[in-house]
This record gives C-alpha cells, structure tokens and sequence, in this order.
C-alpha cells in the first residue's frame, strides 16, 4: 500500500495573518515588509492583489513600489506569525501523531493509518482546508501524495485554496513538465548549472543520466535523480521528533554599506558573539565557519572553512570569517549585507586535541570569560557589556545582532 502524506502551506502567510487584522486592507495590494530607515527594506510576503503588479519575495521595498504605487507595507509581527503557526500545527495533530513543520507555515501531514480508501487522502485534505479556513481565518494548499517531495509540490502548483492530488499513475504528466526549479532542493544557482546541461524540466532532471547528475552536484545530483522519479522514500517525522541542530548562524542588512575589511570585522565580530552564544547555550562547537555576503547589487555568495580546532570563540569565528572575506572578494562594489555561520556541530565536552604550539590555558581562560559574560547578559540583559571595538565603528558598531536594532554598547577590552 502507498503512503498516505498531506503538505499543507498556509497562502501568503504573514500577508493573509496582516490582512486578517486589519480587513480594510484585503481590498489592496498588501506586502510585509522590513525596514527601510534600518536598510532591512525587503518583501518578505505579498497578498493576492499584489502579485499581478509583478511582487516578489525578496524584492527591495523601493522596487516594489515603483511597481506598484498603491502598495501597502506593514511591518512583520512574528510573534503573531508564532501564534497562528501552532494554532495550524494543533489542527493537524489532531489527525496524526506524524506532523513535521517545513517553516512557520507549511508542515508535512502522514495521514496513511487514517486513510485505507482510494480517494480518502484526498477528502482528509478538503476537511483540513475548510476548518482552517473556519477555525483561523486563512486559506491554505495541500498537495496530496504517496512521498514527501510531490506533497510539497502538489500544494505549490494550485493556489490559493486548493487541493493537488499526485498519484503513482499521474506523476508524470503533473510534474515532468514542470521547470525544474519547481523541485524542492533546486534553488537558483542549481537552476542554472542545470539549464547549461540542457536540463530545463523536472522530466529531463528525472530521465537524466545519474552519473551526470553526481558528476554535476556530488551526492545531492543522486537525491535530486530519486526526487523526479518519485522514488523519495524519507519518513514524515513524528511530533514529537527533536530534529538536531546542524548549524547556528546570523547574518544582517547594515546601517551603512560596508566599503572594506575593517567595516566588516565590526559587523562579523558582532554577528560571531550572538552565534557562540547561542552555541554555547546548546552546548555545541563549530568545527566550521561559512560566510554570506550580498554586495550592493544584490549578488549573493558563501564561501566557507574549517577551524584548525573546533571553537566556541567568537574571536575565533571572526578571524577566519575575514580570512574568507579577504580571499574571496575584491570590493569592486561594497557589501549590502553578510552573515556568519558555524557549522558541523560537535558536543562542547569533546575536548580537542592540546596543540604544541597554541596556549591552550589561555584559549580555556577565554571559553571561560565568555561564558561569564553569558551570564552576565542574561541577568542584565544583552547590551550590559560589548566590546570596544563597536565603538570605531559609528552605526555599525551599534548594531545588536541579537535583536537587528540599533544599540548603545558599553564596552569591554
């Protein structure tokens, strides 16, 4: 017997939450949007109305609205996006013990010990869409399906309020014609690696030769052949399944654009110090540091590293954040934004190999004096202590990375 698995995704989901609250806004184009004073002035979600005028996620505040001049922006409340998230998450606990969030607003559904009827899935799927709709106000998509990846890509093909059914005898003729940038695990830059393969479909992707695929992506290429095929066979978590930290990042949209190296030791050093805090606060260690970067056009890349030991240091996370930086890119155009990430987490206990040729009693007194002032942060809150050089920095210097605002720091040597 096929599995059974609902994806359901909330429609425009801070968009809808917003136009919720305020209902004389539903008869406008509508967008939630960040900052423009704090330069974190991009959409981050758009209604119905808006999407003629050409909207898109990610589009900068000014261009949207040289697109659209009547549109209306309201700034994101994600306490309020929290609540109505568990309030979807309760209803569908409420059929399955088997309920795994894909984000604030969309969440895979196993409903197969529910649904022994060949159509049942599918009547399971228009029952949730309609007590959302009651219970909460909003409209969502579900994509019915026997895996994970066409569930998810069932509730993206028909929008708004709307059930997609993706069979064992369908799948072809509903995905293979699809772009291939339509496949979860397909996002720009693998779009157009692809396309310079002559591979523009999902069907092409799923009637390509595997071994080019791997020789294209490495191991990813292989998932990305079993994804078009349908052959994804990944269980639907339980509720109850903690799912392991990976990674631990932060990343910003500066006051001012950052015009060289010395700017973006200020930025990363601040963005270092929350991320080993919250590392520290798990009990975990990067054994590898990533960078982002987007320059003043837009253009996005990462590049990482791995640490010569794993740390929790944020000196040390800077250090080779800049390393990168400074191998990487030239500032032919300066920096709209960066952030920094440790990855490949390993348990703080496990304690690296004594070096000849570092002072580890010096590294330990530091781990040690940054926990100190962990401690000190949470009895008197974040901006208690910084450092000095958040001084030679003007704005960029008083940028909380814990809270995207701007701060007054008092600092420390």
């Amino acid at each position: 017997m096929y599995r059974k698995i609902l994806h359901c995704d909330i429609n425009n989901f801070y968009a809808s939450v917003e136009v919720l609250h305020h209902p004389k806004l539903g008869a406008y184009p509508v967008a939630v949007g960040g900052s423009a004073e704090e330069r974190h002035g991009i959409i981050l979600a758009k209604n119905y109305i808006a999407k003629p005028f050409g909207i898109q996620v990610g589009m900068a505040l000014w261009q949207a609205k040289e697109r659209c001049k009547d549109l209306i922006i309201v700034p994101p409340d994600y306490p309020k996006y929290q609540k109505f998230s568990a309030l979807f998450r309760e209803i569908l606990s409420e059929y399955s013990d088997y309920v795994e969030p894909f984000g604030l607003d969309e969440s895979w559904v196993d409903v197969t010990d529910i649904c022994g009827k060949p159509d049942a899935a599918r009547l399971l799927a228009d029952e949730i869409r309609e007590r959302v709709k009651k219970e909460l106000g909003l409209t969502i998509s579900i994509g019915v399906s026997y895996n994970k990846i066409f569930a998810k890509l069932g509730s993206d093909i028909k929008k708004p309020d709307a059930t997609t059914v993706i069979s064992p005898t369908n799948f072809k003729k509903v995905v293979w014609g699809l772009s291939a940038s339509d496949l979860l695990g397909v996002g720009r830059s693998a779009g157009k690696r692809l396309a310079s393969s002559g591979i523009n479909t999902i069907g092409d992707i799923a009637n390509a030769d595997a071994a080019c695929l791997e020789h294209i992506f490495g191991k990813w290429g292989l998932h990305l052949y079993t994804y078009a095929n349908g052959l994804d066979t990944s269980p639907v978590k339980p509720s109850s399944y903690e799912r392991e930290i990976k990674s631990v990042g932060n990343s910003t949209t500066c006051p001012r654009d950052l015009e060289n190296s010395n700017d973006a030791h200020i930025v990363f050093y601040n963005l270092a110090e929350s991320v080993c805090e919250r590392m520290r606060e798990i009990g975990m260690m990067a054994k590898t540091v990533q960078i982002s970067l987007r320059d003043t056009d837009l253009r996005t890349f990462e590049r990482q590293a791995v640490l010569s030991k794993p740390s929790v240091v944020a000196a040390e996370l800077t250090d080779t954040a800049l390393l990168l930086l400074k191998k990487n890119y030239n500032w032919k155009l300066p920096l709209r934004s960066i952030g920094i990430r440790g990855m490949n987490l390993v348990p703080f206990e496990q304690t690296p190999q004594i070096s000849m040729f570092e002072d580890d009693n010096k590294r330990v007194r530091t781990e040690n004096l940054e926990f100190t002032i962990d401690g000190i942060r949470r009895r008197f809150g974040y901006l208690s202590v910084q450092r000095l050089l958040m001084y030679s920095g003007g704005k960029l210097g008083k940028l909380d990375a814990k809270s995207s605002n701007i701060i007054h720091p008092v600092g420390f040597s």
